[in-house]
C-alpha cells in the first residue's frame, strides 16, 4: 500500500517518493535535496529534515553518514535596496 504521508509540505513530497529514491541509490540528504528540491521551500528544511533523516535510518543508511544539508550563503552581501530597484545611495 502506498504511503501518501507528506514529508515536505513546501514541495509536496511524499514518504513513498523519498523511499523509492533512497532505494534507487540517493542515500544522502544533499542528493535527495537536489533531486526532489526537498528543503528548498519557504521553511528551508526546518519541517522536513528530521523526518528525512528518520527515513534514511529506516532504509539502512548508517547514522554517521546522515549529514545536514550544505549551507550556501550568498557570495557577497547584497543591500536590500538592490532588490527594491533603488540605485546606490538612493532610498527605495
Amino acid at each position: 500500500m502506498p504511503r501518501k504521508t507528506i514529508v515536505c509540505r513546501c514541495e509536496d513530497i511524499t514518504e513513498d517518493e523519498l523511499r523509492e529514491s533512497i532505494r534507487s541509490g540517493l542515500r544522502d540528504i544533499e542528493s535527495l535535496k537536489r533531486f526532489h528540491a526537498l528543503g528548498t521551500g519557504p521553511c528551508q528544511g526546518r519541517m522536513c529534515l528530521v523526518n528525512l533523516a528518520r527515513l534514511l535510518r529506516e532504509e539502512g543508511v548508517p547514522e554517521s553518514e546522515i549529514l545536514p544539508m550544505a549551507s550556501r550563503p550568498p557570495l557577497a552581501w547584497t543591500p536590500l535596496a538592490a532588490f527594491a530597484g533603488a540605485k546606490e545611495g538612493e532610498k527605495p
